[in-house]
């Protein structure tokens, strides 16, 4: 997920306008918190409201204009707000779009686990509440979820890792170091729990060593997702852990952490490791094109935002939008219908590839 320029723009938000004019943690356990259904249909005008959380990936910037644009051209009259102020901001915003009468509410939260008083504000005013990319925990008020699989982006992250060291060092063991997300997005710790299930059985037969012996979330966490968090943490490690000893790889949640790792890295003087991502921002496309960091995954901010339109006709319509998962997203409270999309991972074998439709990335990557 990205931000695009002015061409790759336009194309996004046409597409969402063309299909608008047609008709945290994961687990298999729990129950359902009973069946959601379409409910009663409400006017084609109605406000729909977008509450967005920082702007802290480019992500979140695109998604802000595909929402007003994509719901503006379905009929809808959309109200998106970021908080960039705070989980604060964000909980009067949403109150505030209660107030206006909003029918479906969009939340893409700050802290999933801090909205339950306005969730429940929204569920008794009628509105209908989508979790967008982040749960919704510790809520029965949440009606569905739109995401990527974040646990598979876990995965595809510690797969990348051990195949870009393997790649360069065919026979371990190798240094590894972990990084994680904000401990309060709740798609940190499943990010983190994809990469675990395929990198702790390694650890356990010898094959990685974190030698910083910092393995678990909590050591990980990368307070607000803010890349100086990052370097300054990568510079501590370079400094003292591995002031002799080689560094092999780092798992990076993400292509903005990943960025400050290699820039730490560089400022060390030391040999670039193995630097996974996520979010095919374009200054770490152009990274992986020159051979810096390994991978990132791709996550088409504009199909997320799509179908989470496609979510509110069909409910602006009385019917039951479409889900395929109704057992992983238990949010402690219930588990929360949920569509997934499919993310793809990239490296200098496909980057060439798998952007050659892309408005921005497809000229970029063009051979």
């Amino acid at each position: 997920m990205r931000l695009i320029g002015k061409a790759g723009k336009a194309a996004a938000i046409a597409a969402i306008a063309a299909l608008a004019l047609t008709a945290c943690g994961r687990t298999d356990t729990g129950t359902t918190g009973g069946s959601t259904t379409g409910g009663e249909a409400f006017p084609k005008d109605s406000l729909i409201g977008v509450a967005l959380p920082q702007k802290t990936s480019e992500n979140w910037v695109l998604a802000e204009t595909l929402f007003n644009d994509g719901l503006t051209a379905a009929g809808f009259k959309p109200d998106v707000q970021f908080a960039n102020g705070g989980v604060s901001e964000q909980q009067n915003q949403i109150s505030a779009m209660i107030t206006k009468g909003a029918k479906v509410i969009i939340v893409g939260a700050i802290d999933g686990a801090q909205l339950g008083t306005q969730l429940q504000q929204a569920k008794e005013s009628g509105a209908t509440v989508i979790a967008y990319d982040r749960l919704l925990l510790n809520t029965a008020n949440v009606d569905y979820y739109v995401a990527y699989d974040n646990f598979k982006v876990g995965e595809l992250q510690g797969q990348a890792l051990l195949e870009g060291m393997k790649a360069k060092k065919p026979e371990g063991p190798y240094n590894i170091e972990l990084f994680a997300g904000s401990p309060d997005d709740a798609n940190a710790k499943v990010f983190f729990d994809g990469a675990m299930s395929v990198l702790k059985p390694k650890m356990d037969d010898g094959t990685l060593k974190v030698l910083s012996g910092q393995t678990t979330f909590e050591q990980a966490v990368t307070q607000g997702w803010k890349a100086e968090n990052a370097q300054r943490r990568m510079d501590t490690l370079l400094a003292g852990t591995y002031s002799t000893a080689p560094l092999d790889g780092v798992l990076s949640p993400n292509d903005t952490l990943a960025r400050a790792i290699i820039t730490s890295v560089k400022a060390a003087g030391k040999p670039i490791p193995v630097v996974t991502g996520q979010d095919s921002e374009v200054e770490s496309v152009k990274s992986i094109m020159a051979g810096e960091q390994y991978s990132t995954i791709n996550k088409d901010t504009s199909k997320l935002v799509e179908h989470a339109i496609t979510m509110v006709k069909d409910l602006q319509a009385g019917k039951t939008p479409e889900i395929n998962d109704d057992k992983s997203y238990n949010n402690t409270v219930k588990v929360v219908p949920a569509y997934l999309l499919e993310p793809v991972i990239v490296t200098q074998e496909n980057v060439y590839t798998e952007y050659v439709n892309d408005p921005v990335l497809g000229p970029i990557t063009k051979q």
